[in-house]
Parts: structure tokens; sequence; C-alpha cells
């Protein structure tokens, strides 16, 4: 093609072509230019590793890029977002046509009716995830399991990220109780410090909990999604229909294969009327039967695929309202913190710089009668005390006791009237 492309071409171009050149060549300089930096890549364009685990739990490493993925499970661009590592996104589950996007935590996968599709991370919870998944496929490779495969995904992921939040809740209750304890007692920077921070630990988890619970509820209560993870019935029943079987005017919805009452029919191509009318009215009541055979058998499944998220329903429910309890805890200790001291951190401060001059200031008279004895003693007159040489210790001895009891008197009065705690 090119060499005849080059006979119609005249010889006197030469302008043109080097000026494409130029083109080229500024082009890719500036292509070089960006691929110096090494945090600008190109977007679309960069594989990453990924884990692929079969129905057999054989691991396999694969090296694809984003079309890929995507053309391998058939998803769109925006789902893949949600298994990117350095974005955060909220727990998610989406049933798709040929694949469940799952991001749970660090748990982010794509699961089909044949493979678990996963990014390979050196994570804890993605490594554990792996290999408990693996374990549990080959010890379910002899036994029959009412569960399909996609299911067996789904729930071990379901129930690692439920184990997970219980256990970061535990750790919460563990280090808040005691800090909660200490600030009733004693309220000052380093407890009320703590407890700020242990309050930003607990909304980031209640958060995170009430979204896999509300994630879960939505499965629930919307049976159309439901029916949309069922996997590999959907590919059975896609792989026992023969070609002509398939009308392209129908189309799955929830499970259940219905007509598109919307499909538009071309005048144009309808040159034989009674004929092809009575053909697409046969395909029509052959389609709504099948579809009715379909939804009265995906109806169980849909039962089963219930039952199985109202099991983590439960557990993440009992989760989230261990957090309540601890977020009630916390709310009442501020509340009977409130009450007690309404003038807040800077009044305690204050209080307790009043209640040291007030002892301060009785320590001062206590030893201002003190050195006015000593002062009336030291002067010069006459008297008969100063015959006994131990006379004047007796008398220094003698009046530290009383001011000594004086003081303490002060102490007794103080908590009489409730002052400040002694």
């Amino acid at each position: 093609m090119e060499e005849s492309q080059g006979d119609f071409l005249p010889s006197d171009v030469p302008e043109s072509t080097s000026s494409n050149n130029c083109e080229r060549n500024t082009s890719s300089a500036h292509s070089n230019r960006w691929s110096g930096f090494p945090g600008v890549k190109k977007r679309g364009h960069s594989s990453r590793s990924w884990i692929k685990i079969d129905q057999d739990g054989n691991v396999k490493i694969l090296e694809l890029d984003k079309a890929k993925i995507m053309r391998r499970c058939s998803l769109p661009s925006r789902d893949l977002r949600l298994l990117d590592p350095l974005f955060i996104y909220p727990s998610t589950i989406l049933g798709r046509e040929k694949a469940i996007v799952v991001s749970l935590e660090q748990i982010r996968c794509i699961i089909t009716a044949e493979e678990v599709i996963l990014m390979n991370s050196l994570d804890i919870n993605v490594v554990q995830y792996k290999s408990e998944l693996c374990k549990r496929l080959q010890a379910k490779k002899d036994q029959s399991d009412d569960l399909p495969f996609e299911f067996r995904a789904l729930e071990l992921a379901l129930e690692l990220t439920c184990m997970s939040l219980d256990v970061k809740v535990k750790e919460l209750e563990m280090e808040i109780y005691p800090v909660l304890d200490e600030l009733a007692s004693s309220i000052n920077t380093l407890n009320l410090e703590r407890v700020r921070r242990l309050k930003g630990h607990l909304l980031t988890l209640t958060q995170r909990v009430q979204k896999v619970r509300d994630e879960l509820e939505h499965l629930m209560d919307d049976d159309g999604d439901m029916a949309e993870m069922y996997l590999t019935e959907k590919k059975l029943r896609s792989e026992g229909n023969t070609p002509h079987e398939i009308n392209p005017l129908t189309n799955f919805s929830g499970g259940t294969r219905q007509v598109s009452k919307s499909a538009p029919v071309s005048p144009i191509a309808s040159t034989s009327g009674a004929p092809r009318l009575q053909r697409a009215f046969s395909s029509i009541v052959t389609a709504s039967k099948q579809g009715s055979l379909t939804s009265s058998h995906g109806g169980d499944n849909i039962e089963q695929l219930e039952m199985l998220l109202e099991a983590y329903f439960v557990v993440i429910d009992h989760t989230l309202s261990k957090l309540l309890s601890v977020r009630g805890l916390y709310l009442y200790t501020v509340d009977m913190l409130v009450l007690s001291h309404p003038t807040g951190l800077e009044g305690n401060v204050q209080n307790h710089l009043i209640q040291f001059e007030l002892l301060l200031t009785a320590a001062t008279f206590v030893a201002t009668l003190f050195a006015a004895v000593a002062g009336v003693f030291g002067m010069n007159f006459a008297a008969s005390i100063f015959d006994y040489p131990s006379a004047f210790s007796w008398v220094l001895i003698i009046t530290g006791a009383g001011c000594g009891l004086l003081y303490f008197s002060f102490f007794l009065y103080f908590k009489y009237k409730k002052i400040f705690p002694l």
C-alpha cells in the first residue's frame, strides 16, 4: 500500500515530508521530555501485577493493563478505580454482567464465574485472603458445595472484613475505657489530648463499619442487584442457548430474561409482513417462557444469597452496636465533666490556681505568727525567762506545734466547706 501511494506522490514535495518529520520529532521530544519525570506516566498504558486464582485454587501472577482488564471482565473504567490502592474509597460491592467488583477495606478484587483477580500486594489482608481462598478451594475440590464459586469468594471477603473490623473495635474498647475513667477522675491537658485522639479513631471506625453495613443492607433490599451476582448461572444459561434462540430484542435484567418494550421496528426491514410478524411473536413467546422458568429458578438462588448476606449483616451490625455503645459512654463522660466543670479546662486551671493561692495564704499567715513570736523574744527587754538556757528552745517548739495545728485546722475547715477536694 505504501509503494502504491508512493507512485502517485510527486517528486517535488520534500518540504511537506520534512515538515511532518519535524512535527514527529517535536512530538517525540515532547513525550521524551515528559517521560523523563519518574512520577508522570501515560494514562491507560501502565501494566500492573495481578493475582489470578482459579476454581481449583491455583495461583498465577498476571501483568495486565487497564484495557485488558476491562476486556477480560467486561467492566467499565469507573469500576476499576475502586481497585486502585492509591485511593481510598468506601466499601462497595457491585454486580456486573460477567463479574462482581468487591472493594471491602483492603480487599479489592474482581470475581468472575471462573476466577478471582486481585491486586498483587504485600498487605496482610490481601495475603490472608489469597492463602485462605486457595486453601478452601483446594479442600472443597472433591466435596459437593451448594455455593457457586463467586459466592465462596465473596463470602471469604466479607468474613475477613468483618473479622478485621471487629478486632479493631475490640482494640479501641481496650484503649478508650481506661482513658475515659482517668479523665473522669482528673482533667488535664494530657488526658484531654488522648481522648481527642481516640475520638478521631472512633468516628473513623464508625464510618467504615457503617458503610459496610449500609452496603449489605442495600444489596439485600435490591433483588436485581443480587440476581446480577449469579455469574455461574448466567454463564451456564448463556452456554446452553444456541445462537438462533437468542433474540436481539431481549436483554437480561436481574438474572431473568426480559423483552425490551422500547425496541424500535424498522419499516424498511419489514418487507414480508405476516411471516416476519409471526416469527417475531413466536420468539417473544418463547423468550417469555424461558424468562418465567429462569425467574422461578432464580428466586431460590436470590434467597440463598440473601441468607448469606444476612449472616454477615448480623455480624457487622453487632460490631456497629459495640461502637455505638463506646460512643454513648464517651458522650456520657463528656456530659458529666461539663456538669461538674462548667467553665471548661481554662476554668479548671484557674480553680487549681485559686486553691493553691489559698493554701499559700494560710501558710503565710501561720509563718507570720511564728515570726511574730520570735521577734517578741528578740527584743531587748529584761525577763526572767532568759535565766533558763533551754527556755527559748521550748518556746520555739511550742510555737511551731501551735502553728502546725493551726494550719491543719485550716485544712479541716476547707474540707468542711468543700472549697476544694483533699
